[in-house]
């Protein structure tokens, strides 16, 4: 599901307040006059992914709130900021939109946590960055965001430590042992040890976007790459496309699975109506709850691993020029 929120500079939401059951957030932004851009939810406040329409600066969204949960924001520049919404309540969302780490988001302990947390990190260098992330997990595991955090910084960044990730996460599930979003934390990385360098491609079957049958079989035998990408995000799709692309340059000795992260399978089939190659694509519109994800240890868009001939995990987490590089020195 798409909707596209169209701003109206009367506000009636603000003057009459949140309705129950609902999460409100009004936002405005400096260098950004007019344009849209996308907001999700990882862990099911809403499904799909909606489009917010910026209009003078301002902007406003309204969704159906049953319990407490973390929207993303992704700016046109493709920066995402969390906002977490709980029922009956609304946050406001200042800043300049070319300095978004500086965003402000007032409204409820959890946004104001993270703005602190965000603001922290304007003027921080990498290593002080997960330095600051790593106390902010400690300090906070019973919060929302140190889940984002836990989840951005640990888990799903190219250059995760697995086993710092495994110890954070712990903290968190002993904090929320009934958040099902930290649960699959935990799942994941225990599979992420699992889909490590050298391990061999797991057991899967799945439908891909026709209703074809996908298995670990389709991937045996040949180079292959398994990614995820998303109709949203310019940089999966481009990674997308150049693989495409390198399928039509090595045929049948290249295999490719793609696991879009997009809702909607006709959104995939869309974005894939140019495509020849007849390589698998699966969507089974669960976006970031897809089970594959876990199969895999796949965590993030973009994401993907590279296997060798005989079935064993070569890299992982690399950039589309790194792909193609690695590509041609298995294939050529």
């Amino acid at each position: 599901m798409k909707r596209l929120i169209y701003l109206t500079l009367t506000l009636v939401l603000v003057a009459c307040g949140t309705r129950r059951g609902y999460f409100n957030l009004d936002g405005r932004l400096l260098n950004l006059n007019q344009g849209e851009f996308y907001v999700y939810s990882p862990d099911g406040v809403f499904d799909g992914v909606d489009t917010i329409k910026v209009e003078g600066g301002r902007f406003t969204f309204e969704t159906q709130c049953k319990g407490s949960g973390t929207l993303v924001i992704v700016f046109p520049n493709f920066s995402e900021v969390p906002v977490f919404a709980e029922p009956g309540e609304a946050v406001t969302v200042k800043g300049d939109a070319s300095h978004l780490k500086e965003i402000e988001i007032k409204g409820t302990k959890e946004n104001e946590l993270m703005t602190s947390f965000r603001q922290q990190l304007v003027k921080a260098s990498p290593p002080e960055e997960l330095a600051y992330a790593e106390k902010f997990v400690k300090n906070n595991p019973s919060t929302a965001a140190s889940v984002y955090v836990l989840r951005k910084y640990f888990v799903v960044s190219p250059d995760a430590d697995i086993d710092k990730a495994s110890v954070l996460a712990d903290v968190v599930y002993k904090a929320q042992p009934k958040n099902g979003e930290v649960a699959r934390i935990v799942r994941y990385l225990k599979m992420m040890k699992r889909n490590s360098s050298g391990a061999s491609i797991p057991s899967f079957s799945a439908q891909d976007i026709n209703g074809k049958g996908v298995t670990d079989s389709y991937l045996r035998g040949k180079v292959a790459v398994v990614y995820t990408w998303a109709d949203w995000s310019y940089e999966s799709r481009n990674m997308r496309d150049r693989l495409l692309r390198l399928k039509g340059e090595y045929g049948n000795r290249l295999a490719l699975l793609g696991i879009s992260l997009d809702a909607s399978r006709n959104t995939c089939r869309l974005s894939l109506r140019n495509d020849s190659t007849s390589s698998a694509a699966i969507c089974d519109q669960m976006m970031f709850e897809s089970p594959l994800l876990e199969t895999f240890g796949l965590g993030r868009v973009s994401d993907n691993i590279i296997y060798n001939a005989q079935g064993r995990i070569v890299e992982r987490g690399l950039n589309i020029n790194e792909i193609e590089t690695k590509l041609k020195a298995l294939l050529d």
